[in-house]
């Protein structure tokens, strides 16, 4: 087992050092030989000095001691003009404030970053605090200037799981319709609805239905990272 370090494409390029997060690479005669289905196998293996080792997808650090310290996801990375952002970075920080019940940072579709850091907050019973302050707060306990959300989003509850954890697909698609709804208003074109929908090859893909006047839309959201299709 490791800590790696990846280039953009996936490469290994060193490992980590202590105390340093990196991607969990593991590598035996326990690690499976892969899925029957060849594009589940994309991005799954890592070439290490000549060997072959599974790419876990979990992001984490080895202490002094040896001990492996998971911290988070790589799909759940915020990748910010090439700045690769831990969420846990801004929801620890927000985790500090008194009036923050639970906290989840995703990335916001951006045109010239890619993506945005974003968080959205859930407040404690009884608690009175802005987004604004929320922001002020977070600027002051991120630690990494490129991970200060640009948005502190206040709402009743977090989407959760079957199993109480926090379900952040459902943030992300808020922020992609966000980002559609603000594009079509810019284009003077009217949205009548936006449904995202898992496609098992393409992944997540917003099919947008619209007025009929899609063509400026089209080009606007052509610039974004995320799959859309417009249903006319």
């Amino acid at each position: 087992m490791a800590a790696v370090v990846l280039s953009s494409e996936g490469k290994f390029e060193r490992f980590a050092g202590p105390e340093e997060v990196g991607v969990i690479a593991i590598s035996g005669p326990n690690v499976f030989a892969g899925y029957v289905n060849p594009e589940h196998n994309k991005e799954l293996w890592i070439e290490i000095e000549g060997e072959r080792w599974l790419n876990t997808g979990d992001l984490g650090r080895q202490d002094q001691d040896g001990y492996f310290w998971l911290t988070g996801r790589k799909k759940e990375l915020i990748i910010r003009g090439g700045h690769n952002i831990d969420p846990k970075l801004i929801e620890e920080a927000l985790h500090k404030h008194p009036a923050v019940a639970a906290a989840a940072a995703v990335g916001s579709p951006d045109v010239y970053a890619g993506e945005v850091p974003v968080a959205y907050v859930q407040v404690k019973t009884g608690a009175s605090v802005t987004e604004e302050e929320l922001l002020d707060f977070a600027a002051a306990h991120v630690p990494e200037r490129p991970a200060v959300p640009k948005h502190v989003r206040i709402i009743p509850h977090l989407p959760l799981t079957a199993v109480g954890k926090i379900f952040k697909p459902a943030l992300q698609q808020r922020e992609i319709e966000q980002a559609i709804i603000s594009e079509a208003a810019a284009a003077g074109v009217s949205i009548i609805s936006v449904t995202p929908d898992h496609d098992p090859r393409l992944g997540l893909v917003a099919r947008i239905r619209t007025d009929g006047r899609a063509e400026k839309l089209r080009h606007a959201l052509a610039c974004y990272a995320f799959k859309f299709e417009i249903l006319e």
